[in-house]
């Protein structure tokens, strides 16, 4: 098995025990065990728990990225389309993210402080993303003139991180999900000049 393989599994095997039973809750013996691999090649990868758990957020983000990114540059969508396409992607990938979702229970509890970084490169990532998206209905005329560009944006993101809690959390993602593209009607009739 080549290098690049062995990581694979690993990755794969993390992402499923943490997803199961926690951050806390697995430790890289039962990684190494799960995998049949040595302890020594979880630490021939990674450094430690916290960069395993690390990159497997990081594979979590980069699957929302690259699927929010299609919609982005769809020229058969109008910008209305989306961005309620976009928005309604997010929330289902999000939702399926379980280690996305370890990572909001560790705010009540501790901060998981090594994967602020990843945090901050999404929200910023997002921002750029939902700004072409606005851009673009803008010089299009199908969103009115704003203002202050930056703004909107970091609404929407604060709107949908106010969301994940009780969406992920507290599992109220199907019982609000059929009503989700009714609300964003609303956004972004909102939004028409």
């Amino acid at each position: 098995m080549s290098i690049d393989e062995t990581k694979d599994t690993i990755l794969s095997v993390a992402a499923r025990l943490f997803s199961r039973f926690g951050f806390h809750k697995t430790s890289m013996d039962e990684i190494a065990k799960i995998a049949r691999k040595a302890k020594g090649s979880l630490y021939y990868h990674f450094a430690s728990k916290e960069e395993l758990f690390k990159e497997v957020v990081s594979v979590e983000i980069s699957s929302l990225k690259n699927q929010l990114t299609i919609i982005v540059s769809n020229p058969g969508l109008n910008a209305s389309e989306k961005i309620k396409k976009y928005l309604i992607t997010r929330m289902m990938i999000l939702n399926n993210a379980a280690n996305y979702h370890e990572t909001l229970k560790a705010d009540f509890f501790e901060h998981f402080y090594f994967i602020d970084d990843l945090r901050t490169e999404l929200d910023e990532w997002e921002k750029e993303n939902l700004k072409k998206i606005i851009v673009e209905g803008v010089d299009k005329g199908e969103f009115a003139v704003i203002e202050d560009m930056e703004v909107l944006p970091d609404i929407l993101i604060m709107v949908m991180k106010g969301l994940e809690i009780p969406f992920f959390l507290q599992g109220k993602h199907s019982k609000y999900a059929p009503s989700f593209e009714g609300l964003l009607s609303i956004l972004t009739k909102g939004l028409a000049p």
